[in-house]
């Protein structure tokens, strides 16, 4: 990683509320705080290291706008809002140099059908295949190896990172950032048993992916049985995470790595999934909810929840159960010695 920002360079990234001290230092890394050297920039992202601000040996320091202390000779302090979201914009900044988008056009390599319309300003990278009718928005970039197949459509300002899958009839809305090996729109995953065998039920829905969604590597939506499997505006998917045919996700969720999501379930808005969370089919979880890791839901959850466990219990709740369990064996020693006292007063 290279990089040369001068201290006047960041405070005009971030755009901080404050400032104390100063530094001619050029910034040329990221560190952490307990490890960052002179002409490292650092950040306090959560009060757990805050006892490490005032020995780090970085240049410039963004700080929450309440942080107190005074930096050293050779220091910058940034006071921010949130210090975790000003690093985010300076290494938006930052991505921008280390991976830039080549020249709009098509590689020699890529095969693109001749009905399919390929905005001016996309770029279809080596070995792409773009197949008949399919639409490429406005300044979308398509990496190494991506499939965009029959009729599918990408909006505006997409980036599909290598291996990628848009499948038949999909659709991508503008600003969808998908990551290596993402593949959206395989077939459902729909069986019925007839006559000894299990007969596979056609999967003729698609998929249609909102505004402003990042899908992790190796993630999989899989398309309808009828209608569409939906993804809502401005969604952040993990790494790893299977999303069913049907399914319903709302706006502005989070879904971490690892999460199973069965048929025709619905996510409202701003929902967040922990690791490894599995839901059963058909059912709803309300709007604004939270699921701990590894937590297994199989009925509808009400809007705001906060749950833990398998089945899923309210957090508080399972944390008091998950006490009382380390106590099992001492309170099954004591049954047994008070059933052994009972017999013996018998």
């Amino acid at each position: 990683m290279q990089l040369a920002f001068s201290a006047a360079e960041i405070a005009a990234i971030v755009q901080p509320r404050d400032t104390r001290g100063s530094t001619s230092a050029t910034i040329r890394g990221l560190s952490a705080l307990k490890t960052a050297q002179a002409g490292d920039l650092t950040f306090l992202g959560n009060n757990k290291y805050k006892a490490e601000v005032p020995t780090t040996a970085a240049s410039i320091v963004l700080l929450p706008a309440d942080y107190a202390g005074e930096p050293p000779p050779g220091q910058l302090y940034l006071l921010v809002e949130n210090p975790s979201v000003a690093l985010a914009r300076v290494c938006s900044r930052l991505e921008q140099t280390l991976w830039p988008r080549p020249a709009p056009g098509v590689h020699p390599s890529a095969v693109v059908a001749a009905d399919a319309r390929v905005a001016a300003t996309a770029t279809i990278g080596p070995l792409c295949v773009v197949e008949s009718g399919a639409v490429i928005g406005e300044r979308s970039h398509l990496e190494a190896q991506v499939f965009v197949g029959r009729n599918a459509r990408l909006g505006d300002d997409c980036w599909i990172m290598p291996g990628g899958c848009i499948a038949t009839e999909c659709i991508l809305q503008d600003r969808v950032r998908l990551q290596p090996g993402v593949v959206i729109g395989s077939d459902g995953f729909g069986y019925e048993f007839a006559n000894g065998r299990h007969e596979k039920v056609p999967q003729v829905g698609h998929v249609v992916v909102g505004n402003d969604v990042e899908i992790g590597a190796n993630s999989t939506l899989d398309r309808a049985r009828f209608s569409r499997t939906v993804i809502g505006e401005g969604t952040k998917i993990d790494n790893l995470v299977q999303i069913a045919h049907n399914v319903v996700v709302g706006r502005h969720c989070l879904i971490c790595s690892q999460v199973g999501i069965s048929g025709s379930s619905t996510l409202e808005d701003f929902v967040v999934l922990g690791g490894q969370v599995g839901l059963a089919g058909h059912l709803t979880v309300g709007r604004g909810s939270k699921l701990d890791g590894q937590s297994g839901v199989n009925s509808d959850l009400p809007a705001g929840s906060f749950m833990k466990g398998t089945p899923c219990l309210p957090y508080q709740l399972e944390q008091r159960i998950n006490v009382l369990r380390q106590r099992l064996p001492a309170l099954f020693h004591r049954v047994d010695a008070l059933e052994a006292e009972i017999a013996r007063l018998k």
